[in-house]
């Protein structure tokens, strides 16, 4: 069964980071399990810093 749009990892635009739903970002303090669309609104790349909109579904 394919993942919903809500678990797919995403990636940074700017920078290539892959924000993977099954490992969050420790550094941002976000738990394994939260998917993109459930990340706060200022939550930003954490090599880059860039914003949520920068980043692409794959």
């Amino acid at each position: 069964m394919a993942p919903t749009t809500a678990l797919k990892r995403m990636k940074c635009t700017v920078c290539g980071y892959i924000y993977d739903p099954a490992s969050g970002d420790s550094r941002g303090g976000i738990d394994p399990g939260v998917a993109f669309t459930d990340l706060p609104e200022d939550w930003v790349c954490p090599r880059c810093r860039a914003v949520k909109s920068r980043f692409i579904e794959i």
